[in-house]
């Protein structure tokens, strides 16, 4: 059995065991003209065309980071994008500009303006297709490589609960289809269906995708992971991303399961704190842990801890291991510790009481301590 075969019957597997899309499924596919996402628009297609999907858009973000070769990535999926009849959302954003504006990272940039064009480009495209922005989904490329190189970086620097599944198969509207397949059998898959005749598109220079010079590069640290670190490893088990890829399934089913606790203990032991003129739960304001959030087993105390802190720091926060120990720290011998005070990210103040262990904004606090 051929690659070309075995890629799709893989994708459709994987989409339809963990329901990651139906027929009327309206799909975005975030395509930069590499290796793995130039085999996602041939996959999509033909899934498209299988009728496992529905609508199908591609979208490609022009970093302008690499000059001319960005250009020519650019002109590259836009004739995939009229080869295989699929409408094309492109933009161009000054990466490296923003990044020197804001400060930050640039690789964390991109991330963040290549996913706010996602959204945005799905957006419109369930507009025109009349279907709920909910039901919509985003593709993307990754693959096993991608997932086992984040468990080897997040061994390296450390991880929070739940951070050795890796990668989720489906986070919000992000679905991705190819994870239960390697970059090498992606890459065999475009040239074999170039060798049959298949259906392809070629850059000036005849390559069936574009290469970004800068993968080879093992001063980044993801870079320095896949050459240095996997390729060794990969030396030792040839099957190392299938042996570990089933691994970390096994961690995400146990990690599945914590987390149902862990929204279960939440929705039994945190009273959210009302605000004025507020519709709704504005979680924002903070809450109250009552005195018997202290009888969970721990692990379950800490993953309530990080969903209450991430609904209050918002879904794009990062919430601190300092900050789930800070707030932890206002139980002792399973009750609250009377008079424990800490500050936390995002200016938030803990304090506790035989009340329970309340959080809540910095400016709030200071506000009731005036008062009392």
């Amino acid at each position: 059995m051929g690659h070309t075969e075995d890629i799709f019957d893989r994708a459709k597997r994987t989409i339809a065991e963990r329901g990651l899309a139906s027929a009327e499924t309206p799909v975005l596919l975030m395509v930069s003209g590499g290796s793995d996402s130039t085999a996602l628009a041939y996959v999509a297609r033909d899934l498209h065309d299988a009728g496992i999907v529905g609508p199908i858009a591609m979208l490609h973000v022009n970093h302008q980071l690499r000059g001319k070769d960005a250009d020519g990535d650019q002109a590259f999926v836009e004739k995939l994008a009229q080869l295989l009849d699929i409408p094309l959302f492109s933009c161009e954003i000054d990466i490296a500009g923003e990044a020197a504006r804001t400060g930050e990272n640039v690789e964390a940039v991109a991330r963040h303006e290549r996913y706010l064009a996602a959204n945005e480009a799905l957006e419109s495209l369930c507009l025109h297709t009349a279907a709920p922005l909910s039901e919509g989904r985003i593709f993307t490329a990754h693959t096993q490589d991608d997932r086992v190189e984040n468990f080897y970086m997040r061994s390296i620097v450390g991880t929070g609960p739940g951070g050795f599944r890796s990668m989720l198969y489906r986070n919000g509207p992000v679905v991705r289809p190819l994870m239960d397949t390697s970059r090498e059998s992606l890459r065999a898959y475009v040239e074999e269906r170039a060798g049959k005749g298949g259906t392809v598109q070629r850059d000036e220079g005849g390559n069936l995708w574009r290469e970004d010079a800068t993968n080879a590069h093992t001063d980044r640290f993801r870079a320095y992971v896949r050459h240095e670190i996997v390729a060794r490893a990969k030396e030792r088990n040839p099957q190392l991303l299938d042996t570990l890829c089933r691994t970390m399934n096994l961690i995400a089913d146990e990690d599945d399961m914590l987390e149902s606790q862990a929204t279960k203990a939440v929705e039994r032991f945190a009273a959210w704190i009302e605000a004025d003129d507020a519709l709704g739960i504005d979680y924002g304001a903070g809450c109250v842990l009552a005195p018997d959030y202290a009888s969970e087993p721990l692990p379950v105390q800490r993953r309530a801890c990080m969903q209450v802190l991430q609904l209050m720091l918002g879904a794009d926060a990062r919430v601190e291991t300092a900050s789930i120990e800070r707030v932890l720290a206002g139980f002792a011998d399973g009750e609250p510790v009377g008079g424990y005070t800490n500050n936390i990210q995002g200016d938030l103040a803990v304090s506790a009481n035989k009340r329970g262990v309340r959080i809540e904004p910095m400016a709030a606090y200071r506000a009731r301590r005036k008062k009392a």
